[in-house]
């Protein structure tokens, strides 16, 4: 908190930010302003809700300052920016972003809040470095609408490939070190962000789906047409690394495909259960084995450790704003509180010599982010328990719902014929 208390001018939003990620951090089963204000004893939400929408301080400013707490203790020259988009589910239409859309929380087409967000996966660790809300069309064709929920003028529609190209390309003009990006098949079939890569000497392998097409010489061909040409002692079983149930092992082939400047190959993925292929466009400066691709490729899944993690231990998903300031600064406080806890653990890792199985010489596994979060709020920041602290907030509960409860009636009554 120290290294962010200068975005704020005046020590009330100060503390009320202080307030809020120590609420983020807490082991609440839901997190709100009146859950967190009643946590960490507050006397009611609004200076939280205050902070989230009234009070002058720059989001932005805050997420520059979580990048460099995060590349201060993670960086690494091999780093994989990861980008990847996640929904939040929601009712109604007001909330900045809400559509009828597609999500993989939900796996199918609901009403949600979509955002990208890029993490920065090192040897280390790996932890949330950025995030941008995608406004659908619906939105930004509805100058209205997004007045109503406070969007900025100059404003935009953009895909989601054009908004993780603009956080990559944010987070190496700061001078982030990573050497490869990654994404799945969104991200892999737009040739604007793979040629905006290209530029930046960045390598990527992304995931392209089976009908993508490739130019080879005078010819194009479909991903899955060219995996049929594979002979059989091309393919190599490699592990994608390591899962919460041991390696992660398929069976690849690397076809190369270069022609100008830089390597590209086409690489293949099969199950080596069930025969499935899934395929990734890659590219990079120089020539690299195909190990090094499959360790690449396989760093994509932390993007979804991230989500979990997030989610589940601060809060990511539980902000309930509905503009378009509130949404960037409650996302950006629960990365940087995910962020304390991911770097926890990685110096933790870090300070022991584990064992080819992952634990420690004690015979214990290191501390994770779930475990940190546990001892951290029972030592560190427990909760208020005051007995007349915990009356004065279901007094002031019942009262605050009686009201909404008498504003819904009057509104009812005023929509009777």
């Amino acid at each position: 908190m120290g290294r962010i208390a200068g975005r704020f001018g005046r020590i009330e939003p100060r503390l009320r930010a202080r307030q809020l990620v120590l609420g983020l951090l807490a082991d609440l089963p839901l997190k709100n302003c009146w859950t967190i204000a009643e946590h960490t004893g507050g006397t009611s939400p609004d200076g939280l809700q205050h902070l989230l929408a009234r009070a002058k301080w720059d989001a932005d400013l805050v997420r520059d300052d979580l990048r460099a707490f995060v590349l201060e203790h993670l960086a690494d020259d091999q780093a994989v920016l990861v980008v990847d988009e996640t929904g939040d589910l929601k009712k109604g239409t007001r909330t900045v972003g809400v559509q009828r859309q597609y999500t993989g929380t939900a796996g199918r087409i609901e009403n949600a809040q979509v955002a990208v967000y890029l993490t920065y996966a090192s040897r280390h660790g790996h932890a949330g470095i950025d995030r941008a809300l995608y406004l659908p069309k619906s939105w930004t064709s509805d100058p209205q609408r997004c007045h109503r929920a406070s969007v900025p003028q100059d404003i935009g529609f953009a895909t989601k490939p054009q908004l993780a190209a603009h956080m990559i390309e944010r987070a190496l003009d700061a001078g982030v070190r990573a050497a490869w990006a990654v994404g799945d098949e969104v991200y892999g079939d737009n040739p604007h962000l793979r040629a905006a890569l290209e530029e930046r000497r960045l390598g990527y392998v992304l995931a392209v789906a089976s009908d993508h097409h490739f130019t080879i010489g005078p010819g194009r061909f479909r991903a899955d047409a060219l995996a049929t040409r594979i002979p059989k002692r091309a393919w190599q079983k490699i592990s994608a690394g390591a899962g919460a149930k041991g390696h992660r092992w398929y069976d690849w082939a690397l076809l190369d495909l270069s022609a100008g400047p830089g390597h590209h190959w086409l690489m293949i993925r099969r199950n080596r259960r069930t025969g499935a292929l899934a395929f990734y466009r890659c590219f990079s400066p120089r020539r690299v084995p195909l190990s090094t691709l499959v360790k690449v490729a396989g760093s994509r899944w932390t993007v979804e450790e991230t989500f979990q993690s997030s989610k589940t231990l601060t809060g990511l998903d539980e902000h309930q704003v509905r503009r378009w300031d509130s949404w960037h600064r409650w996302v950006t406080l629960a990365l940087l509180a995910h962020a304390f806890l991911a770097v926890t653990a990685a110096l933790e890792r870090r300070d022991q010599a584990l064992a080819d199985d992952g634990s420690s010489p004690n015979g214990l596994i290191p501390l994770t982010c779930n475990e940190i979060q546990r001892l951290f709020i029972a030592l560190i920041a427990p909760p208020t328990r005051d007995l007349a602290h915990r009356l004065r907030w279901s007094t002031w509960r019942r009262r605050h719902q009686a009201r909404a409860q008498r504003s819904h009636y009057r509104r009812q009554a005023a929509l009777q014929p």
